[in-house]
């Protein structure tokens, strides 16, 4: 069977689980030839030798496991980093939480340290590290599974020299007084939601952030204020804005903005303390 041929076969197993299955089963199949997707398009009426391979990968993929952990990889910003199941697959609304950073930090004429919360598979940090030349970089998470992927991502991007991997609880193993920014996507979703079957198969504790979902967020909020953090940056759920405006309000902080993600969501929001 050719590889044109495979494609449509399979295609129809997937259309219940992705607006886009023929482009998902070609995926799978360059994934598994090691080839990309114009090897693919001028190699279609080739002969498919990896049938019974494919055919697993996609009786899983049916079941609504997500196709970043069958292939190892997510697209983020551009760049194609490494996932493991075990840690939040890279969502692309969190490249408006990068591009907000970058305006603030780019114009900075001297070195500048960022503290991430939540470095998850480490792609924010990443990101400045390769869109800030002079940017010093502290990453922590709670999941060592979640750092060790995260390192590996920064080697292969080549700017492990720039980000110091951290196991810890917010600012619990952060000593550091010179912070000009804190940014985070920490887990914002109430912890009595439903998850979506996809989503279900990811990191609980990268998701869930108590029970109205803001608490993480308030905590950060709190944490950044009284460390006298220069900026702090989150990502937020599409119905925090009135909590955390509140909250803002009662800390007395007067500088911030939300910003909406592609859908028109609120999505995050950018505190100026100081």
């Amino acid at each position: 069977m050719t590889i044109k041929d495979t494609v449509r076969k399979y295609s129809q197993k997937l259309k219940y689980v992705t607006h886009i299955p023929a482009k998902e089963v070609e995926i799978l199949i360059g994934f598994l030839l090691e080839k990309n997707n114009i090897w693919l398009h001028l190699n279609y009426n080739n002969e498919f030798d990896k049938e019974k391979e494919l055919e697993k990968l996609i009786n899983k993929r049916a079941s609504d496991y997500p196709l970043e952990y069958l292939i190892n990889k997510a697209s983020f910003y551009g760049e194609s980093f490494i996932v493991e199941e075990g840690v939040l697959i890279p969502r692309p609304e969190t490249e408006l939480l990068v591009e907000n950073a970058v305006e603030i930090l780019k114009n900075r004429n001297c070195k500048t340290k960022v503290l991430e919360i939540g470095t998850g598979s480490g792609i924010i940090s990443i990101m400045l590290a390769l869109l800030i030349k002079d940017i010093e970089i502290i990453a922590v998470d709670i999941n060592e599974k979640a750092l060790n992927l995260a390192k590996k991502n920064a080697k292969k991007h080549k700017v492990s020299d720039k980000i110091d991997f951290r196991l810890s609880n917010l600012y619990e193993n952060v000593e550091e007084e010179d912070i000009f920014m804190t940014i985070s996507n920490p887990p914002y979703i109430a912890n009595s939601y439903k998850l979506p079957k996809n989503v279900q198969y990811e990191p609980k504790n990268a998701l869930f952030g108590g029970e109205s979902g803001e608490e993480l967020l308030k905590k950060i909020i709190e944490k950044s204020y009284e460390k006298g953090i220069t900026y702090l940056l989150c990502e937020i759920g599409y119905d925090q804005k009135e909590a955390l405006e509140k909250y803002f309000k009662e800390l007395n902080i007067k500088e911030y903005s939300f910003y909406k993600d592609y859908e028109k969501f609120d999505r995050g929001f950018t505190v100026k303390y100081k």
